[in-house]
């Protein structure tokens, strides 16, 4: 799948400095020369001109107001500090919108978050890796220590509104003629104290590559104090304003406090009668040691925030994907390739995806994934399957039968008496189609894994389709026809389909719409459908009146979910789409023109009971039985199945 196009957005405004710019114009190199088609957002009259030449950037990746939609955008990058919630939302429109280093007030609202510098943030991102900076080169061994004389290297950013930088690099100056002070100056409003005055630069070309040349940085919390950290210089840090010192105590930085009065301090702490504080220096350097350590800067990186953004291709509701209405309000939980919300209508948890999930349903899903969370391979398992199907069948009987009023056989299919037609979406192996033919249904099923669709076809003489569901239901024109995919399936780049019946002696051909079904079954299927709307849509359209909808999938209200909903998310399968529970399917099928009939709590485990379940591990334990029961008695399955039918 070839990636889309990804528009990076720098906070560029007087008061944000100037790096966010210089990380979003970074950014953009990167993702270019990784093949990535990348641009950079800037208003018009934006006065950024001296940062072009330092960052060796190309003007005609600049993107305007007017070149916006000229583009379809695989995703949009934040870099803005604190995004106002009209401005998220304008972005929402275009593509999935992944924030970085957001502290606004819409931080929640944002598809993803990435924060690179730990914040004071209550709501936590999806990846936190301070290793994605731009880091500067790391000193050979030799490098540790700098020749004499002791330097120190002063940088408050561009703008220094508080004028920070001139009055710590004034203060050294004056209290100390060995060491080498250098100002790194970008607030042009901040003139340098007299009589002293210490060298006084306006730009250091390839900072990253000098940075560990220098004994002590002294800064505010940003990202010159993370690189530092990697190129191994200790840091010491004072803070313009509140926000920086809050962020500074809490990262774990030796911070003087805030404003120009604080800078007093310095003498004291880095010289002793004029001399170099070595002990200082000597505890200064271990904690930042430390601080490197904490936040993986001790060693190379794996992966560059360029290389991290290049692999992204988002998937992203903006609607509920089981009754449609627009998702609003903040994330369930994060994860670090996902992120769930809750639909403030039919109460469904739907997952969005920073990148498609990495499971193929093929022979292995069957076999050696299967076996390790069961331990039997799925066909080891089929009679237990079957069985299971077998009472499954029993309630969809009594329903059908309830529905129609044709007796204990129920689901007439024609006026001819024929034998009702059933239809397993997600088959597998086909136990339950066994089941059902013995139980007198006419069934055929689908299933993406070829394997198992040649089983079901030539062991069990069942018609199956290798496929996708939905799929368009025409009638074949033979038994090799390849049948189309639908238009919800081109969308999502999902190619034909072919039917595994190649002649009536192996079985009858697949039923299409001229004969509804009177029973379709998924089987922990439907949360794997990123849209569940065109499936039930499709569903209900193939379902005769009366007929019988019946699946089965895990449940947010069992005990594992209502021990903690955070961690039952971070352990659902990443190919879980939709999260459902009995209360919740209810409005959500009711939206799709079906009636529940009836649900069947399962899955119920007393060992994940919270306290408890430490002493129910064993079946034989007085505890497990007590615990079971109360688990039916509350319906607290992990699981359940649901019976409903087509209005």
């Amino acid at each position: 799948m070839n990636a889309g196009a990804v528009l990076v957005v720098p906070a560029c405004e007087p008061g944000h400095g100037g790096g966010h710019l210089i990380r979003c114009m970074a950014l953009v190199n990167g993702l270019r020369t990784l093949g990535r088609d990348s641009w950079l957002f800037l208003p018009a009259l934006t006065d950024v001109n001296n940062f072009f030449n330092v960052m060796r950037f190309d003007r005609n990746r600049l993107m305007g107001e007017s070149g916006l939609s000229n583009i379809h955008w695989e995703c949009i990058i934040l870099d803005r500090f604190q995004t106002p919630p009209e401005e998220l939302a304008r972005w929402t429109l275009l593509a999935p919108v992944i924030g970085i280093d957001e502290g606004g007030p819409s931080r929640d609202s944002f598809d993803f978050l990435i924060d690179i510098l730990p914040g004071c943030h209550r709501i936590s991102p999806n990846i936190a890796d301070p290793s994605l900076l731009p880091l500067p080169d790391k000193p050979r061994a030799k490098d540790n220590a700098p020749a004499a004389p002791f330097k120190v290297l002063i940088s408050f950013g561009q703008e220094d509104a508080a004028g920070l930088g001139p009055a710590a690099a004034e203060s050294l100056a004056a209290h100390n003629s060995d060491a080498e002070i250098t100002l790194l100056r970008g607030g042009i409003n901040s003139p340098l104290p007299t009589p002293h005055s210490p060298k006084t630069i306006t730009t250091i070309p390839d900072l990253n590559k000098h940075l560990h040349e220098y004994n002590l940085l002294i800064t505010h919390y940003g990202i010159t104090a993370f690189e530092a950290l990697y190129a191994g210089v200790p840091v010491l840090l004072v803070s313009p304003g509140a926000y920086h010192e809050k962020l500074a105590q809490k990262a774990g930085f030796y911070s003087l406090g805030v404003g120009k009065t604080t800078v007093k301090k310095l003498k004291c702490l880095l010289f002793n009668k004029d001399k170099i504080n070595h002990t200082f220096l000597h505890k200064l350097k271990n904690r930042c040691a430390a601080l490197a350590v904490q936040y993986n800067l001790d060693h190379a990186p794996r992966r560059s925030l360029a290389e991290l953004i290049n692999g992204v291709i988002p998937n992203v509701n903006r609607n509920c994907p089981v009754c449609g209405t627009e998702l609003h309000g903040p994330a369930l939980a994060r994860f670090s390739e996902r992120a769930y919300r809750r639909c403030t209508c039919c109460g469904i948890i739907s997952m969005s995806r920073i990148n498609p999930p990495p499971i193929e349903y093929a022979k292995e899903y069957f076999f050696e994934q299967y076996q390790q969370q069961y331990g039997k391979t799925y066909i080891e398992d089929f009679p237990h399957l079957k069985t299971m199907g077998k009472r499954r069948l029993a309630v969809i009987k009594k329903i059908g039968s309830r529905g129609t009023g044709t007796g204990a056989s129920g689901f007439d299919n024609t006026a001819n008496g024929n034998t009702p037609l059933l239809l397993d979406i997600g088959c597998a192996y086909g136990p339950f189609l066994a089941a059902a033919r013995e139980e007198g249904f006419s069934p055929c099923g689908i299933d993406p894994a070829e394997d198992a669709v040649r089983y079901v076809t030539q062991n069990l003489n069942i018609p199956a389709i290798q496929g996708f569901f939905p799929i368009i239901h025409s009638p074949p024109k033979n038994a090799r026809e390849t049948l189309s995919v639908s238009p919800e399936q081109k969308q999502n780049g999902v190619g034909p389909v072919k039917v595994i019946v190649t002649s009536k002696s192996e079985g009858p051909l697949l039923p299409t719409p001229h004969s509804p079904y009177s029973v379709i079954t998924l089987w922990y299927v439907i949360e794997h459908f990123r849209d569940c709307v065109p499936v039930l849509a499709e569903i209900r359209k193939l379902l005769k009146p009366g007929g019988v909808l019946a699946f089965a999938t895990p449940s947010f209200s069992g005990i594992s979910g209502r021990a903690s909903l955070k961690r039952f998310l971070e352990n659902s399968p990443a190919d879980h789409w939709t999260i459902w529970s009995p209360a919740v399917c209810v409005q959500a099928l009711k939206t799709a023109g079906f009636t529940v009939e009836k649900t069947v709590n399962s899955g119920h485990h007393p060992e994940r009971f919270p306290l408890l379940g430490i002493f129910a591990r064993s079946r034989k334990s007085p505890l497990y039985g007590l615990l079971l029961a109360i688990s039916k008695i509350f319906s607290l399955g992990d699981t359940f199945e649901v019976y409903a039918v087509r209005d």
